[in-house]
């Protein structure tokens, strides 16, 4: 079996790429391969302007993406306000900082109503393709390659689509994923549950507020329509006892921060609640004539809020990666095996310590003398918001924490 695609030119296939799932991963995915000249197919079940379920951050990275693409003044335009201090309430202790990095002074977090709909927008801009409202019901193959798609719209007429390539942009429970048996690794188990809403009357005044307390962590940032998401999490443990009064469990979670408690009981709830619990793995990302992007191939406890621009930057390197391909530049395995291999080096360390940090268990005393020691200065304090923004790898700021500690330990005796 190989996984070699032919270079363009040679195969009678109607598309180039048919890419399965329209937000955060595919949407992008089939809009640069569609800037590249290439025949883009984008499918998605849903339409849109739609909902998801989603903590919808965009940290500055996520936004240096969104400005290379000439979409960020369209998210901005929506009246999504900028986020520029992030607050962790630790209890005995605070750190806010500046999450700012990359050209950017703040984040935003715009409802998945509004930035999906920005983003396959851009696609059909683009020149690709784009269904909605399109169910796939099978992944095509032929002597162990994927080959195209069948599927429906809405009006039940079924359809066959073939490509030299298929991107699995389909969430976690990706179709595609299932139907290549694509293997997982460094997986984790579901280390949360999450339970959030939308309020009125709680404004934030460009503030993301994140409180640990024991076994709880909820957190609060502003959106679109001058609402506020207040998300709240418990150990899985607690999943069974808990899932039966979630509203109740929500706001007992509240009440271990009085202070928000009384600014949450003076706002409205705007919206139902909804609820998660992730999965945390990896999975190889591509084979013959098939590749995923966003969430199909990569997920994590959304404690961090990572997801977004961590499927940014999937569709780019996957874009280029097929871009490579075509162009003869790179064999399809060179091509792909590359990509997986950036992606695993660029996240790895933050997968890790939102593991840890979701883990909700009292931190160990060296971390916790370093977070006391994070807290006392306003540029560590800046420098902690953007390792959570994910603009500063974590291994980078605790080495140089634990260096100026041992330092001025040093100095001291």
């Amino acid at each position: 079996m190989t996984s070699e695609i032919s270079p363009a030119g040679t195969d009678t296939h109607h598309y180039d790429v048919i890419v399965v799932g329209a937000r955060c991963a595919g949407a992008p995915t089939a809009m640069l391969l569609a800037r590249l000249r290439h025949r883009v197919l984008l499918v998605d079940r849903a339409t849109f302007p739609s909902d998801t379920i989603s903590t919808h951050l965009i940290h500055p990275p996520g936004l240096a993406a969104l400005d290379r693409w000439g979409l960020l003044d369209r998210v901005v335009a929506t009246g999504c306000p900028p986020i520029d201090t992030y607050v962790f309430d630790l209890g005995p202790f605070t750190i806010a900082g500046s999450p700012a990095g990359m050209g950017f002074e703040a984040s935003y977090a715009p409802r998945r109503t509004v930035l999906d709909k920005i983003l396959v927008d851009a696609a059909a801009e683009s020149g690709a393709e784009v269904r909605e409202g399109f169910t796939v019901g099978e992944i095509l193959s032929d002597g162990g390659r994927v080959t195209g798609i069948r599927g429906h719209g809405k009006d039940g007429r079924h359809v066959t689509e073939h490509a030299r390539v298929v991107v699995g942009a389909d969430g976690l429970h990706s179709p595609l994923a299932k139907a290549v048996g694509a293997e997982g690794y460094a997986e984790k188990p579901k280390i949360n549950a999450y339970y959030y809403t939308y309020w009125a009357g709680l404004p934030m005044h460009g503030r993301f507020e994140a409180y640990d307390r024991q076994d709880r962590a909820f957190a609060a940032w502003p959106t679109n329509d001058e609402l506020t998401l207040l998300i709240c999490g418990w150990p899985m443990r607690e999943f069974e006892t808990n899932r039966g009064d979630v509203e109740g469990n929500y706001h007992a979670t509240l009440a271990r921060a009085p202070a928000l408690a009384e600014r949450v009981s003076a706002a409205e709830r705007a919206d139902r609640f909804v609820g998660m619990a992730i999965p945390n793995y990896f999975r190889k990302p591509y084979g013959p004539g098939w590749a995923l992007a966003g969430d199909a191939g990569y997920l994590k406890d959304p404690i961090t809020a990572q997801g977004i621009q961590d499927a940014f930057r999937d569709a780019e390197r996957c874009a280029r990666a097929i871009d490579d391909t075509f162009a003869g530049r790179q064999t399809f395995e060179e091509a792909m095996r590359s990509t997986q291999e950036a992606r695993d080096a660029e996240v790895m360390s933050m997968y890790e310590f939102t593991a840890e940090f979701a883990s909700m268990e009292p931190p160990p005393p060296e971390m916790e003398q370093l977070l006391i020691a994070t807290s006392q200065r306003q540029a560590s304090r800046d420098e902690f918001a953007r390792v959570t923004a994910g603009v500063t790898r974590p291994e980078d700021f605790f080495g140089h924490m634990k260096e100026r500690m041992a330092q001025e330990a040093g100095s001291a005796a």
